[in-house]
């Protein structure tokens, strides 16, 4: 079994002691939510994630996929050879109901009560049993099960198309994926099958018109980015020729969600979608205080933002209003696009964080690093057994996770 590098490092008092005197009180650069192959990204593998986080000096990184903790413990041994912070987390979909039949939109701006959240410090090695196992293996297969038929309905169409264009599903399984076929892997390996069909440009759009039954394609079809994305809206997405409903199974409720997360050892996490580009906010996240309740009526002190999705002005506004109520807070960059972006935090339109968002995310990310350090010396993280956060402790947590962070990347 894999060992986590946190088990073998000292007591809280020695670290301490050490941080006292080696401790540079920096504020490093943390990108605390991105996805891997593991789940779908625009890292060709994990070693670029920290080839990138080195030029860029992103010194904590945080691991962020879909339903699977697969990609952990290749994650886990890179930090330790390039020496930087490892963040485990995880994302869901989920569902809260009341907020579907009322027609309120949550973090999914197109999908009443459609909620995304994430687990932030998952245990590592995790031991995940019981009823929680079996609600996330039951997820994940539905998951599965939903793009298996989007796959047979993209094949169909292609053959109608070109008898030499095939597409199968192991295949994209096996070539294409660690172990989990999503919309994007089937967009990019139809991207690819096109491309290596007709080679000339004229024949490529004749092709993609074909596709998209009758519709000119509106992107630089030597963009593979915008040229997936947009297969992906017109083949996959609802009206669409391969557009599969997704199986309520597919989804949890929110309590289970936070539940699971509970029971794999991390902290349950609220992905705010804020602002849109028109400045637009859904029914949900529309009023601060509002949303201060809802969060913390589910025992809910953990948030993350992609500031790349959000206006300067309106993400500072939010996040000081969080931080100073308390919330533990982190910002990351997602890279569940083909499009690969810097790691590096900025807001929308390149414009950098303060020094005041910085120190945020930073201690947000310590808060992250004593509960996982704290867990893998068997004691009790940020989260108590009951699901309550140690919000009296949580400047303690940001000193011994700053101490914990610095040790991992100089002790």
């Amino acid at each position: 079994m894999a060992r986590n590098a946190l088990k073998d490092f000292p007591g809280k008092t020695e670290i301490l002691e050490w941080y006292s005197k080696n401790g540079s009180n920096i504020v490093h650069e943390v990108n605390g939510h991105f996805h891997t192959p593991y789940s779908f990204s625009a890292f060709r593998d994990l070693k670029q994630v920290f080839e990138m986080a080195k030029e860029e000096h992103v010194k904590v990184l945080g691991i962020n996929d879909f339903y699977t903790m697969a990609g952990y413990e290749e994650f886990h041994d890179l930090a330790v050879d390039y020496k930087l912070f490892p963040m485990f987390n995880i994302e869901f979909m989920g569902l809260l109901k009341d907020e579907q039949k009322n027609g309120i939109r949550v973090n999914d701006p197109n999908n009443p009560g459609r909620t995304y959240f994430s687990g932030k410090g998952l245990d590592f090695p995790v031991t995940l049993e019981g009823s929680s196992l079996k609600k996330l293996e039951n997820v994940r297969t539905e998951s599965l099960n939903q793009t298996r038929k989007m796959v047979k309905l993209a094949a169909e169409h292609l053959q109608s198309i070109d008898p030499d264009l095939s597409l199968d599903y192991d295949d994209i399984l096996e070539k294409y994926t660690k172990g989990m076929v999503r919309e994007r892997h089937i967009a990019r390996v139809i991207r690819i099958k096109l491309f290596e069909k007709f080679t000339a440009e004229k024949d490529r759009k004749e092709a993609l018109k074909k596709l998209y039954a009758g519709k000119e394609t509106t992107v630089n079809i030597n963009n593979p980015a915008a040229l997936e994305g947009e297969i992906r809206g017109n083949l996959l997405k609802s009206g669409g020729v391969a557009f599969v409903k997704e199986d309520p199974k597919a989804f949890l409720e929110i309590d289970e969600v936070i539940k699971i997360i509970n029971d794999a050892g991390g902290i349950p996490t609220y992905p705010v979608l804020l602002d849109d580009k028109s400045g637009n906010y859904t029914e949900y996240e529309e009023d601060m205080e509002r949303l201060y309740h809802e969060l913390t009526g589910r025992n809910i002190w953990s948030l993350e933002l992609i500031p790349g999705r959000n206006d300067f002005s309106n993400l500072k506004e939010f996040v000081t209003f969080f931080s100073e109520r308390n919330f533990v807070i982190t910002f990351g960059t997602e890279h569940n696009t083909p499009e690969l972006i810097p790691l590096k935090i900025t807001t929308r339109g390149g414009v950098d964080l303060d020094d005041e968002l910085k120190r945020i995310n930073f201690e947000g990310a310590c808060v992250v690093a004593a509960h996982q350090y704290l867990r893998a010396k068997g004691e009790e993280g940020y989260v108590e057994r009951n699901g309550k956060p140690r919000l009296n402790a949580k400047d303690e947590f940001i000193e011994l996770g700053n101490a914990v962070i610095e040790y991992f990347l100089f002790g």
